[in-house]
């Protein structure tokens, strides 16, 4: 969306043509943001706090004896709100992925940014956390500058030495929420209890992780949204004229011009103060338009608006609204692109739900072994010869046993283990199959059935897995027998 020929004098898009983190020596520009102040800023504050509860809080609260998130990429085991997700279920992460990136289009063709500004950790980390601590230890913007380009004395080692220290500190914090999202409360908390020795690679995995975020944090800053994230290079194409972004009001606002006392105004209402751009953290001027850079993080609102205030206009010369809410006075929110999006997400969410629904505990697989005949016994019985596999697909321990449903017959399994089933009912101890969470045992297993019970070359018969007379899965497979 190009909106910098209604707002810029003269037609002026030459900001479009750099990059200005970057000077023209190549060298990069350091922004010294001023603290914001206002309406908008408190509720961040606020949200922040709900924010940073909920972030810190989440990995200690269970569902079922298990973590409520807990995103294993070591283990590839997942739990997403107390579902487990585990590596017979890529499926499942695969359709909760793709449903994730259609809510995304959604949101942000609707909201535009306002994740970006309220609830994505890099943004409420930086901005109301590690830019706290550097206001608090250094100073405004403007003490922040001239400290910077201070010599080293004692004064500046103290107050560097501070700041980097509570950084390190906030970041040591943050790699250990990380892993206790990727490895859960319970396995970190080995690595505090027990020597560091037994888990080395753990702890080097919290150091490295700490240095990362470091470096995020003291040093990459705001390049990690106008460089690193993709976000908001794609806005382009995931906003349209209707997406309510932080915005200037360049129809009421232009053109611009200082205030003069005594004098009639015959200019817009934005009076050239650069406040916006003052607080802005990455350094780019809201009056230009929608830009890649903007993060929607309303720094800028209130900054406008207590000049307003000051100078007795009507504030909300910078806001919340929408290109065609500026210029055609109409918002419309729900588009047919929106429509459309909607409807995406409301049948991937449907499969979701029913797949999750009607998943069953354990996924068995049994297959004639390969190149095997039937075996005509001397009882008249027929034997087959099968190898499965049965996957756990829950976090817990499962001893699954095996039964033969509807039909007379039993199971031998290799290795002596045996379940008998007549007429669905066992009519022995079910081996030996424990499974480990996320677990697979697998072997052969000998299907013996009576011959007056075949009536066919080919019989389907129905199988069952159960756990202490709890049905987890049901399977079928066919069973050869000679011509009568």
């Amino acid at each position: 969306m190009n909106t910098a020929q209604h707002v810029i004098n003269d037609s002026d898009e030459s900001f479009r043509d750099h990059f200005n983190a970057v000077n023209e020596d190549g060298k990069r520009n350091w922004f010294y943001p001023q603290k914001p102040t206002g309406k908008w800023h408190t509720r961040r504050v606020w949200f922040t706090v709900l924010i940073l509860t909920l972030l810190f809080a989440t990995p200690f609260i269970k569902f079922n004896d298990q973590p409520l998130l807990l995103f294993n990429v070591l283990e590839r085991k997942f739990i997403i709100f107390g579902i487990f997700i585990g590596p017979q279920d890529y499926w499942l992460f695969g359709l909760t992925m793709l449903s994730f990136m259609v809510f995304i289009v959604l949101f942000t063709t609707i909201f535009g940014r306002l994740w970006c500004g309220w609830a994505c950790p890099q943004t409420v980390f930086m901005e109301m956390v590690f830019r706290k601590i550097e206001y608090a230890i250094e100073g405004n913007a403007t003490k922040q500058k001239l400290l910077n380009k201070a010599p080293w004395n004692t004064d500046k080692i103290l107050r560097k030495t501070a700041k980097y220290t509570a950084f390190m500190i906030v970041s040591f914090l943050i790699a250990n929420l990380l892993l206790s999202y990727v490895l859960g409360v319970d396995e970190l908390s080995k690595i505090i209890r027990e020597p560091i020795a037994d888990h080395l690679p753990l702890f080097g995995g919290i150091i490295a992780f700490t240095a990362i975020f470091y470096f995020n944090f003291a040093w990459l800053r705001d390049q990690a949204c106008t460089v690193v994230c993709p976000y908001g290079r794609l806005q382009g194409v995931l906003m349209d004229r209707n997406t309510i972004n932080v915005a200037y009001d360049y129809e009421r606002g232009e053109p611009r011009g200082k205030i003069h006392k005594n004098q009639e105004r015959t200019e817009g209402d934005c009076v050239n103060c650069h406040q916006c751009v003052a607080v802005c953290p990455t350094g780019i001027d809201i009056r230009n338009g929608l830009q890649m850079e903007c993060v929607n993080c309303t720094a800028c609102i209130d900054a406008c608006d207590n000049i307003m205030e000051k100078v007795g206009f009507e504030k909300g010369l910078i806001r919340y609204t929408s290109e065609n809410a500026i210029v055609k006075k109409t918002n419309k929110l729900i588009t047919p692109r929106v429509v459309g999006a909607m409807v995406m997400l409301v049948l991937l969410w449907s499969v979701l739900g029913f797949m999750v629904v009607s998943r069953t505990d354990t996924q068995t697989m049994l297959l004639r072994a390969q190149g095997s005949q039937y075996i005509e016994n001397k009882d008249q019985s027929i034997t087959n010869l099968y190898t499965f596999k049965i996957f756990n697909k829950t976090n817990h321990a499962i001893v699954p046993e095996i039964r033969l449903e509807g039909i007379r017959g039993k199971l031998i399994f290799a290795g002596g283990r045996r379940s008998g089933a007549s007429a669905g009912k066992s009519g022995s101890k079910a081996p030996d199959l424990s499974l480990e969470p996320a677990g697979m045992v697998e072997g052969t297993v000998f299907i013996i059935v009576p011959g007056n019970e075949l009536k066919k070359r080919k019989t389907t018969l129905k199988l069952t897995v159960y756990q202490d007379n709890k049905k987890l899965e049901e399977f079928e497979t066919t069973f050869m027998a000679p011509e009568n």
